[in-house]
């Protein structure tokens, strides 16, 4: 039987992640939208229970964007070394907390255009800060859960991140935009798994594509003339650099994101700010 149109798949799939998580929320502890957004910076390639455990500190130092302004780059990087890519974090948060005091009063900007002008707020860090900071639904944001399930369940082809979120704009309803990312997010680290995912316990399984499942644990086959073990060797190396230009503007978006467009890859999705602690992925990954 053939599958339903994309745009009736998206409805159920919605259906059915708000049947599973009635009150989605992020796992990240932040008290107002400056902690937020420190917190979703931190998160990237981290998970939020590790970063649950360093803001408290980090706030007690410096609760303000204009406290955060006059720490020194080392004090700040002892700090937040556990969340790894702590010196480019390091970086951001100071840039980010002196555009805040200089440029908007020390409070956090309520637009778009505005967070993305600060260091390391990409649009899915931006989504985040405006959904769970202060409710607006500006867009969706797509870190690395939220780009991988929808392509495997056949709604998007698209593999730059903006473009899949253009694609999720047109087929939610706006109200359900700042949910639809903590509900995959959630899918993900539960049921989909980017490796095995638990398809006969999936309740989506009868309206899912299944884009790529079976094939992730598929090895890679060696070039010809190549021996396998060289091959293996540079796909190691590879992945290293992958990684290490992931820590540039908004990490959490995946890896690959990072290293094709390091100008604005760097991120880690959030009712208003309510924040429940609990393991994850880090937003990201």
């Amino acid at each position: 039987m053939p599958l339903p149109s994309v745009q009736q798949r998206a409805l159920q799939v919605l259906d059915l992640l708000r049947r599973r998580y009635p009150t989605p929320a992020t796992h990240l502890v932040a008290r107002n939208p400056w902690e937020l957004l420190v917190a979703t910076v931190l998160a990237a390639q981290c998970t939020d229970e590790r970063v649950n455990k360093v803001t408290p500190h980090l706030f007690a130092l410096w609760p303000d964007p204009a406290a955060l302004a006059c720490a020194t780059q080392e004090a700040l990087e002892e700090v937040i070394h556990s969340t790894g890519f702590y010196r480019n974090k390091a970086k951001n948060l100071l840039g980010a907390a002196r555009r805040v005091t200089e440029v908007h009063g020390g409070e956090v900007p309520r637009t778009m255009d505005e967070l993305v002008q600060l260091p390391g707020v990409a649009r899915k860090t931006a989504n985040v800060v405006l959904w769970g900071g202060f409710g607006v639904n500006e867009g969706i944001a797509v870190d690395t859960h939220v780009k991988r399930i929808v392509h495997r369940m056949g709604l998007t082809k698209e593999t730059d991140p903006v473009a899949v979120e253009r694609d999720l704009m047109r087929l939610y309803p706006r109200e359900a935009w700042g949910d639809v990312n903590h509900m995959l997010v959630w899918f993900g680290r539960h049921v989909c798994d980017a490796r095995k995912p638990l398809c006969e316990q999936c309740e989506m399984a009868g309206i899912c594509a299944k884009v790529g499942v079976g094939k992730e644990d598929a090895p890679a086959a060696p070039r010809k003339g190549r021996k396998p073990g060289a091959v293996a060797a540079k796909s190691g190396r590879s992945g290293t650099r992958g990684r290490k230009t992931a820590s540039t503007k908004d990490a959490g978006e995946d890896a690959a994101r990072a290293a094709a467009s390091a100008g604005q890859a760097h991120e880690t999705g959030t009712k208003p700010v309510r924040g429940r602690r609990g393991k994850s992925g880090g937003g990201d990954a």
